[in-house]
């Protein structure tokens, strides 16, 4: 495994683990690398995920919002949640990668993580952000 897919999959779960504790997610995910990143390559992009995402949370849930149909962000599995909202930040803010690959990642770690259907529903959300953002 890449250290970029290393530091995705260590956000993803560093962002699950801060939705339990809404009101201190920048404190969860303190928490979460302090323990369980053992790998420091990882570090600075996993740092650029998380931070990234936090920093734009209500931008990116308002974009997951706008393309997601029947379904509030809130009422999503938290595992798809949040591997939008890593996949949206890297389309969205991250000019070094290309959305391609944003959304190729987000897909195979959220069915890594998630559902079956888990693949689709991401891809779908994210394919409408990267044609509104080209």
């Amino acid at each position: 495994m890449g250290v970029r897919r290393g530091a995705r999959e260590l956000a993803l779960q560093a962002l699950f683990f801060a939705d339990i504790q809404p009101h201190a997610r920048h404190t969860a995910v303190e928490l979460f690398r302090g323990h369980y990143i053992t790998d420091e390559a990882c570090l600075p992009f996993f740092d650029t995920l998380t931070l990234g995402v936090l920093d734009h949370l209500e931008e990116i849930d308002a974009a997951i919002a706008s393309r997601s149909k029947n379904w509030k962000v809130y009422r999503m599995s938290s595992v798809d949640r949040n591997a939008l909202r890593v996949g949206v930040f890297e389309i969205m803010f991250l000019e070094d990668v290309p959305d391609k690959v944003a959304i190729n990642e987000a897909i195979e770690i959220g069915k890594h993580f998630g559902t079956a259907e888990s693949g689709a529903f991401i891809n779908g959300i994210l394919d409408a952000v990267s044609a509104d953002n080209s």
